[in-house]
């Protein structure tokens, strides 16, 4: 009994997403003249009513995405090690590159200096 009644429940989901989904176009003919005040009514209610939900579905997911992406933010703790080169002079006149690192963050700033 309980397969059965879940087994309705899915054909009774699966038909009223087909009917759900039946949309034309304006310019399919129908039953109804379009230029009728009713159906201009209907589809006029209908479009401000999908744009409405569409609207609040869209600001549901980015309040969720916003609140995701700052929680984890809190949580990012990137750290690289960028090599700078400086030039020095040696005891005997000579020229040399000698690399300096540098612990940086996801921003840039440095964290302290490697040794």
């Amino acid at each position: 009994m309980r397969i059965s009644r879940i087994c309705a429940m899915g054909a009774i989901a699966a038909a009223l997403a087909t009917v759900a989904g039946c949309a034309g176009s304006r310019n399919d003919v129908g039953i109804t003249n379009q230029n009728q005040p009713g159906p201009v009514v209907g589809r006029a209610v209908g479009a401000g009513v999908g744009a409405v939900a569409g609207n609040v579905a869209g600001s549901a997911v980015g309040v969720a995405e916003g609140t995701a992406a700052g929680v984890n933010s809190a949580f990012d703790n990137t750290q690289r090690v960028v090599r700078y080169w400086r030039e020095q002079t040696t005891a005997d006149g000579r020229v040399i590159m000698v690399p300096e690192e540098y612990l940086v963050d996801e921003n840039g700033q440095i964290i302290r200096r490697m040794k």
